[in-house]
Parts: structure tokens; C-alpha cells; sequence
């Protein structure tokens, strides 16, 4: 007899001495378990009419899947399609039961769910939804169930300004989910068809970069992220204990890089993790961020290799902005707002948004910057702007390795693969493009 049975003598009144053996006790309890368990599914589901105490003929093919289950099965051969994948191209490519759809209508937003079933094309156009094809399920598992209340809706989330600008126009007041929110609950905010778009972008972003020096003849290299002391110079750095020892975060880098153009690897890159102390809560700064550095061995110049790219010296950029009105220290740094007045009269002389300024001061540089031949109060280095910011800083010629072992004459830069996404996006938040970011007042999640 099996455990899906009745029990063919249950104690009665007729015989009321009979006693039940601990096999058909066991039975009867899990016979109440699953009645009081259709009894709460039912109650959940809401939907008039129907029960879940009868038995359902449908009963296997929908449930809840534990995931260890799912995990250890072995390999179906099926093949699996997400539903935003779904197309016209997919129809007829290989019926339910009240209790089924009771389950269904008791799964929260935002479950993963596996569904099997037939791919059809309405004949009435289909409103709210991302494709123009409906599935006539079959069966559906729930693989993991979301809580039913979550901390952000999707669907607020994904809106974009623009949206919401338009509807407050209308009349109509739409939620709007703010970027400390979005943060706190990353991993929801991460499913929004904008920040998909965001971090595939920037996945290319850095395959790009990386393909196109590998062809260059270039060679990828790690180096080290706890150092012994800082590596630009200044005091934006996070400090600690190395075993008895004061040791930081690299900053960059920058100095490993020109070891290894003294150890005769010619070019080099790297993409990985930099670390900055910043006290500046602005919308371009981060913590920590992914640096894409490069350093190569120069031949004769650093701007050898430059033929179409605007380039002004620092100079230039301080006249420029001293005819519009902007005083600016000629053996200063440029602050926020004068790079962004400087991209804007460069646009308006030259018509375009990505230029090279060089030649900057040498009191504003990294120690290890080498100074111009002809002024030594400039430097061989250099910025370059994109929509009015700075992306890549420094090239440099390590007058202290040549010094002391023969290393060739090199340059390189240094740019955040975040700012790089923000500016070629147009966003107004470097957060935005940081999958997890790290400022002055975050550090989770």
C-alpha cells in the first residue's frame, strides 16, 4: 500500500479498541500535513471556486523545486531560452488545471520560475510587455521564491528622468527611485533593462581596450595593490599595518609599470583595481575604481604617435581662458569649473569635444614626471577631455630609474574605466557606472 493511499480500516466507532500501528499513525499525520497545506494554498491563491483538496492529475507539473534538487539532477539536454529572448521566430516550437493556476497567481514578483510550454502569436497586439509573443505554459516550477514586499519595484526603477519629467508635465506623479536606494538594493536595480545596457557597454569598453594593445604588440601584467609607500605623491591614500610594517592601497600602478619597461617588456597594460582616499563627494570621484594604465618605451617624443587629435598646451588653455574672462594661475591646476569652461570654448574654436592638453606644470605633477627641455616649470605630461572632463592623466619619463639602471626613455597614462562609461553615455553620476561603488560615505553592499 502506498503513502498516496487511504487507509483501507481506520479506527471507527464500530471497533473503537482497535489500535493503529505506528506506520498508519505516520500515515494519517502526513495525510492532515497535506490537507492543511492545500487548505493555506488555497486560502493564498484567492481564486473563487476552486480548492486544492481533491487530487490534481496536473500535480507534477508545477510545485516549488528545491534547489539543491535542481542543482544535482543530471543534464536534460533541454534547451532553455529566457522569456525576454522570446520572438515570433519561436512559435508552435515544442493544459492546465484550476490548481495550477492557483500557484501560479501565489508566486511573488521577481521568482525565478522554469516554464515549460508553447510559443503563439496573439491575433490582438499585446500591450505592457517587451515582445509581441505569448506562451501557453504547460508546466512551471518555482526554482527560488522572492519575498512578496520588495525594498524597490522594477518597474519604478527602470523608469528614466525624461519619463518621469513627462508624466509630472501630464499631471501624473510616477515614483522615483533615488540613487542612495538604488545602491542600498544594487542587486534589484542591476535588472533594469538601462543598467543591462550600462554594464554590457562597459564590458566592451575594456575588451576594446585590451584587444587593441594585445594587436599593438602589449602585454597585460598585474601588479601589486598593498605597497610600501604611496604611488603619486600625495596624501590620498589608504593606510595600514603590514605586519609591523606602514604599507597603503596603490593609488596606481604607476610605478610597477615603469619596473617593468625596465625589465624589458617594451609595452605593457593593465586593468584592475585603484584605490584613492578621496574626500571629494562629487559626481566623477570614486574610491575605488578600475584603472586601464598603460606604459611603452618612447622613441623620440610622447606625442609621436598623434596625428588627428587636438592637441593645446597648457598655456594655449590658460590664454583661452583668460580672454573669456577666467583668471587662472599659469603654474596652477586647472579646477573643475575651468575644465569645463575650457571644453566649452574648446567646442565652440574647434568643434569638437575630445581634445589633449599638455605640458602642465611640474609643480602640480607627480614626482615622477620629467620636466619640458625648454622650461623646466613645465612638464611631459598631459590630460585628455571627452564632453568636458578629464579621462587620462600623466606621461612620464622616470628620470629616477633611468638614473640608476638603464631603463629606456617611457611614457604612458592612467584612465578610470568608469568615467570613461559615464562620459561616453552622457551620464551625470560616476555611481552609475561602478557596479558596486565606493565613495566617502559608502562601503556596501
Amino acid at each position: 500500500m502506498s503513502s498516496e493511499e487511504p487507509l483501507q480500516n481506520p479506527p471507527s466507532e464500530e471497533n473503537p479498541e482497535k489500535k493503529l500501528s505506528k506506520k498508519e499513525l505516520a500515515k494519517l499525520e502526513r495525510q492532515r500535513k497535506r490537507q492543511e497545506a492545500a487548505a493555506a494554498a488555497s486560502a493564498a491563491a484567492g481564486v473563487s471556486g476552486v480548492t486544492l483538496e481533491t487530487e490534481d492529475p496536473l500535480a507534477a507539473n508545477y510545485g516549488d523545486v528545491p534547489l539543491n534538487d535542481l542543482q544535482s539532477k543530471e543534464i536534460s539536454g533541454k534547451k532553455w531560452t529566457e522569456v525576454k529572448d522570446l520572438t515570433n521566430e519561436l512559435k508552435d516550437q515544442d493544459v492546465v488545471s484550476p490548481q495550477m493556476v492557483k500557484f501560479a497567481t501565489s508566486l511573488s514578483r521577481e521568482s525565478i520560475v522554469d516554464i515549460e510550454g508553447v510559443i503563439s502569436v496573439p491575433t490582438q497586439p499585446i500591450t505592457g510587455a517587451s515582445q509581441q509573443v505569448e506562451i501557453q505554459v504547460r508546466k512551471l516550477y518555482c526554482v527560488n521564491k522572492a519575498v512578496p514586499a520588495l525594498p524597490i519595484n522594477i518597474e519604478d526603477a527602470a523608469r528614466s528622468d525624461l519619463e518621469i519629467e513627462k508624466a509630472l508635465q501630464a499631471g501624473e506623479q510616477l515614483v522615483r527611485v533615488n540613487q542612495d536606494t538604488r545602491l542600498n538594493f544594487r542587486v534589484l536595480d542591476m535588472r533594469t533593462p538601462a543598467n543591462q545596457a550600462i554594464f554590457r557597454i562597459q564590458c566592451q569598453v575594456e575588451n576594446i581596450f585590451r584587444q587593441f594593445l594585445l594587436s599593438e604588440g602589449f602585454v597585460g601584467i598585474h601588479t601589486p595593490k598593498l605597497i610600501a609607500g604611496s604611488s603619486e605623491g600625495g596624501s590620498a591614500v589608504f593606510r595600514f599595518d603590514y605586519k609591523g610594517t606602514p604599507a597603503c592601497l596603490a593609488q596606481s600602478p604607476q610605478l610597477h609599470k615603469q619596473m617593468s619597461i625596465c625589465g624589458d617588456f617594451g609595452r605593457v597594460f593593465e586593468v584592475g583595481p585603484v584605490f584613492r582616499a578621496e574626500d571629494s563627494f562629487t559626481h566623477r570621484h570614486l574610491c575605488e575604481f578600475t584603472g586601464l594604465d598603460v606604459e611603452m618605451e618612447i622613441k623620440e617624443h610622447y606625442s609621436e604617435y598623434l596625428r588627428k587629435t587636438l592637441r593645446l598646451t597648457f598655456e594655449e588653455g590658460v590664454q583661452m581662458l583668460k580672454e573669456a574672462g577666467v583668471e587662472i594661475d599659469p603654474l596652477g591646476d586647472l579646477n573643475t569649473e575651468s575644465e569645463r569652461k575650457l571644453g566649452q570654448l574648446v567646442l565652440e574654436k574647434y568643434g569638437t569635444e575630445f581634445y589633449i592638453l599638455h605640458r602642465y606644470p611640474l609643480a602640480v605633477r607627480p614626482f615622477y614626471t620629467m620636466p619640458c627641455h625648454d622650461n623646466p616649470k613645465y612638464s611631459n605630461s598631459f590630460d585628455v577631455f571627452i564632453r568636458l572632463f578629464i579621462i587620462t592623466v600623466y606621461v612620464t619619463d622616470s628620470w629616477v630609474l633611468l638614473e640608476r639602471y638603464g631603463a629606456p626613455p617611457h611614457g604612458g597614462f592612467g584612465v578610470g574605466l568608469e568615467r570613461v562609461v559615464m562620459l561616453f553615455c552622457a551620464l551625470n553620476n560616476i555611481r552609475k557606472t561602478s557596479l558596486f561603488p565606493r565613495d566617502p560615505q559608502r562601503i556596501t553592499p
